[in-house]
């Protein structure tokens, strides 16, 4: 059974105060439903920020402004943050956007108004973009004007991006050859089949081995969950391995390549959250911990480093550092 939010009173507010109180109670069901799931995009990366380690407050800041006339100059960013990385005390705003284009677009006036607000409150403005399932953030400063919009292009976005140093996003390589190994004791044989390739065989199994290897091949020992759980948000790839007493089942990067932090948290709750079409993050915006095997995933990532699972963490630059970060890494 699903509980109700903890905010369900306001969200319930706000919708009567949109539809009226003589509104189909379906509909207003449906719409408090929709406000629940929340804007995906600005959930999602309030998450990954939270997740990160850095952010010391981030909070919605609501757009319902005053006197009406008032819209026609400024336009109130989605995200108000405070990150611990930052050398001044002013929070910054953050406009968040998703798009799968390989070049994201405001128009003048909109731009010109999210600047009047951030000149108005003296924080600087961020734009956070969602590529795919990849996050930039950047300064506002860094659109171009185009023909007619102001325009910045992925290759300028990743090259400016600021989630590493100013949130604490990291990359990261699982070593090729780090793996873990299942290991299934044979009890008894219940059926043999004599098929076009062989035999197929059923047995009745108990497992009785996990273990886990280093880039090296050499085993582990003791490795604690969190850097356990790296594994289940890389590509590895299967094998299996047949013996008299035994059958080995193993699980192997085969590759160098190399992902984001923040990508592997969606990865990791894709694995907690099978049954899920995607994780709801509004619903993860109320938890503490947001993944239930990695408290904390540079703790995770650190410990994978020392263990030889972890080849290689990159802690990513921008090209130009804002006045409100240190220069120094």
């Amino acid at each position: 059974m699903s509980q109700t939010p903890t905010d369900g009173d306001r969200l319930i507010q706000d919708v009567l105060a949109h539809l009226g109180w003589n509104a189909d109670p379906v509909d207003v069901a449906r719409r408090v439903r929709q406000l629940d799931l929340g804007l995906p995009a600005e959930d999602e990366f309030s998450v990954v920020c939270a997740w990160l380690g850095k952010c010391e407050l981030l909070h919605k800041l609501d757009q319902q402004q005053v006197p009406v006339s008032s819209a026609d100059k400024f336009q109130v960013p989605d995200l108000l943050a405070k990150f611990t990385t930052q050398t001044s005390k002013v929070p910054v705003l953050i406009e968040v956007k998703a798009k799968r284009t390989q070049t994201l677009s405001f128009r003048p006036d909109y731009l010109e108004r999210l600047m009047n607000y951030s000149d108005l409150v003296g924080m600087p403005l961020l734009i956070a973009w969602k590529f795919h399932s990849v996050w930039f953030l950047f300064e506002a400063k860094h659109l171009r004007k185009a023909n007619k919009n102001f325009n910045i292009s992925l290759s300028t976005a990743g090259s400016q991006n600021l989630l590493g140093m100013l949130a604490g996003d990291v990359a990261y390589t699982i070593g090729k050859g780090a793996g873990m190994h299942l290991r299934f004791r044979k009890d008894k044989l219940i059926s043999r089949e004599e098929t076009a390739d062989g035999w197929s065989e059923q047995w009745q199994m108990t497992f009785d081995d996990l273990a886990f290897t280093d880039y090296f091949g050499e085993r582990i020992a003791d490795l604690d969950n969190g850097a356990q759980a790296l594994f289940t948000a890389w590509d590895l790839e299967d094998s299996e391995e047949h013996t008299e007493s035994h059958i080995y089942q193993h699980f192997v990067a085969d590759s160098d390549a190399m992902q984001f932090a923040h990508h592997a948290l969606v990865r990791l709750l894709n694995w907690e959250s099978r049954d899920e079409d995607r994780p709801h993050w509004r619903a993860l915006l109320r938890k503490e911990q947001v993944v239930a095997n990695v408290a904390n995933f540079e703790a995770a990532l650190q410990s994978a480093f020392r263990n030889k699972i972890v080849s290689h963490v990159f802690h990513i630059r921008p090209h130009d550092i804002p006045d409100f970060l240190s220069s120094n890494p």
